[in-house]
C-alpha cells in the first residue's frame, strides 16, 4: 500500500497541515473501491442512500439494518479511506441506544466512526460515546433527519444569533469528544468562523471554501441523480471518460481549492 490507512490522527494532522481533507459517501463495495484508488480521505455511509438507493424523499425511513448492510459492503472495498456510518432517526435517541447501535455499525458493520445529527441536545449521547471510545462525527446546520421540524431543506445559520449558538453549540460538542464536526449547508463565514474555533476537523457540505474538508454524495457528481440538485454540487462527470477519473478530478478540486467555487456557496 502506497499510503498508510487514515485515521482519526491523520485527519487532525491533515488540518494542522492546512491539505483540504476529500471526502465522498459510497455504498456499495464497488464504488468503495474506485474512491479508495482516487485517493478519497474519508467515506461516508450516509443515510442519504434513503433517497439516491431506496428511492425515498428524505432520509428518515432508513434503519440501521440498512446501514449496517450498506457499510459491510462498503468496508470490502476500502484499503486506505477511513469509513464513517450515519447514525439512522431516531437510533440515538438515548446514550443506551445509541451506544448499542453504534457497536452494531463498528461491530457488524465495520465503521471506524460513527455521524449523529443534533446540536446542544446531544451533548450526554457524545459524551456516553466517547467514554466507550466510539469516535464521532457531530452534524450541524441543515439536518436532513430533522427536514419535516424545519420546513424543508434550507441555509441555516444566516441569522447572526442562529450562527452564534452554532458555534458555541460546535465548541461544546468538540468538548464532549467529538472527532470531526460536520457543517451542512451554512453560509461560508459561518463554515470559516467554526473551522476557525475547533480544533478538530471541520468537514463541509454546503459550508463554504474556509473549511477543512469537503463531502457530497457520489451520485451527484457522477451525474446519476436526476432532477433539481443542491446549489452546492459539481458535476464532475462531465468532461471525464469514467466515473473513476470523475472522482479523481473531484478529489484534485478539493485539495486545489477550485471546489467549491463562487457560485457553490451560500452568503
Amino acid at each position: 500500500m502506497p499510503h498508510p490507512p487514515v485515521n482519526v490522527s491523520t485527519l487532525r494532522d491533515m488540518k494542522g497541515a492546512g491539505k483540504p481533507i476529500a471526502c465522498l459517501t459510497a455504498y456499495d463495495a464497488s464504488y468503495a473501491q474506485l474512491l479508495d484508488l482516487a485517493g478519497v480521505d474519508l467515506v461516508l455511509v450516509g443515510d442519504s442512500l434513503g433517497m439516491v438507493i431506496q428511492g425515498h424523499d428524505t432520509t428518515v425511513p432508513v434503519t440501521v439494518r440498512d446501514i449496517v448492510y450498506h457499510c459491510r459492503a462498503v468496508a470490502r472495498g476500502l484499503r486506505r479511506a477511513f469509513l464513517v456510518a450515519d447514525m439512522p432517526f431516531m437510533s440515538y435517541s438515548n446514550p443506551s441506544q445509541a451506544l448499542d447501535n453504534a457497536v452494531r455499525l463498528m461491530q457488524e458493520g465495520g465503521a471506524m466512526m460513527i455521524k449523529l445529527e443534533g446540536g446542544d441536545g446531544q451533548i450526554e449521547i457524545v459524551e456516553h460515546l466517547a467514554r466507550h471510545d466510539i469516535p464521532v462525527c457531530a452534524h450541524l446546520g441543515l439536518k436532513p433527519q430533522s427536514v419535516h421540524k424545519i420546513g424543508g431543506f434550507r441555509v441555516q445559520g444566516r441569522d447572526a444569533s442562529q450562527a452564534e449558538a452554532m458555534l458555541s453549540a460546535a465548541r461544546r460538542l468538540q468538548d464532549a469528544g467529538s472527532d470531526i464536526v460536520l457543517l451542512e449547508c451554512v453560509p461560508n463565514e459561518v463554515g470559516a468562523s467554526i473551522t476557525g474555533a475547533l480544533e478538530v476537523p471541520v468537514i463541509g457540505i454546503g459550508a463554504g471554501p474556509g473549511v477543512d474538508g469537503q463531502i457530497l454524495v457520489l451520485y451527484d457528481i457522477l451525474d446519476i441523480t436526476q432532477g433539481r440538485t443542491p446549489r452546492f454540487v459539481r458535476n464532475f462527470q462531465q468532461d471525464h471518460q469514467s466515473p473513476l477519473a470523475a472522482i479523481e478530478a473531484y478529489v484534485q478540486a478539493v485539495r486545489d481549492r477550485s471546489y467549491p467555487a463562487p457560485e457553490h456557496c451560500f452568503s
